[in-house]
């Protein structure tokens, strides 16, 4: 006996699965482009367009006049990347203001593209645990080099060395915890909205759904976006200590 919401879920299947549009050969093996690549590539072409026409107004702007509003946004952006990452990392900031601006600005277009009617990447945990694996290999390798290997070895075995095996677990943890934290909170508003779309339809006629999307969309993907920028930068100044 059907209940009342099995009856609404088979009406209208919720649309926030990964879907494959099509599929090719290669070396043997069925490789599917999804809407997760898709979403993707376009999230990569509106940074790289918006790159191209600032650049091509920086280099035609007259320096007797106002800025054009496309050059005062990039300012903007750049000035709070920068401001920042300096505010967390201190003098260490330099050499990351790159690194940090360019995960902060695709993770937050990415988490955002809801709006533009797109499922968002970093929905997808095949995104996050990229950018986690990414972070943490540049964890590792500023270790390395301003520790040293015994000064790394001397870490993991702190306050005592019977604590290594914690500590080696703790590391690992760090792509692991990051990736999934940006993966579940964008899932779960991934989710909800198609619920809201597939199971009440009379309130998105009426517009209520903008107010969720203001939610979902732009304050919790600002969050998350700030949330593992913030985590990365931590990291990085803990792995380069006093160095």
């Amino acid at each position: 006996m059907y209940t009342c919401s099995n009856a609404l879920l088979m009406a209208k299947e919720p649309d926030f699965m990964i879907k494959g549009i099509f599929s090719y050969e290669l070396f043997g093996h069925k490789v599917w482009i999804t809407n997760t690549h898709v979403s993707i590539l376009i999230v990569m072409l509106l940074i790289l367009v918006f790159s191209i026409v600032v650049h091509g107004k920086i280099k035609k702007m007259d320096p007797y006049k106002a800025p054009p509003m496309l050059v005062n946004i990039a300012e903007f952006i750049m000035d709070f990347i920068s401001n920042m990452t300096v505010g967390v990392m201190g003098s260490k900031a330099g050499k990351f203001v790159n690194y940090i601006g360019t995960i902060a600005i695709f993770i937050l277009i990415s988490n955002v593209s809801g709006l533009l009617g797109l499922r968002p990447p970093t929905a997808d945990y095949g995104v996050t645990f990229p950018l986690g694996v990414l972070t943490f290999c540049l964890i590792l390798f500023n270790k390395f080099k301003y520790q040293k290997p015994i000064g790394v070895l001397k870490g993991l075995c702190e306050p005592w060395p019977f604590w290594l095996p914690i500590n080696l677990i703790g590391d690992v943890a760090v792509p692991i915890s990051l990736s999934l934290r940006l993966f579940a909170n964008i899932l779960s508003g991934t989710v909800m909205m198609a619920l809201y779309y597939a199971l009440l339809p009379f309130f998105v006629k009426i517009g209520i759904p903008s107010v969720l999307h203001v939610y979902f969309d732009l304050f919790s993907g600002a969050i998350q976006t700030y949330v593992f920028c913030m985590l990365t930068m931590t990291y990085i100044s803990d792995a380069i200590g006093e160095g």
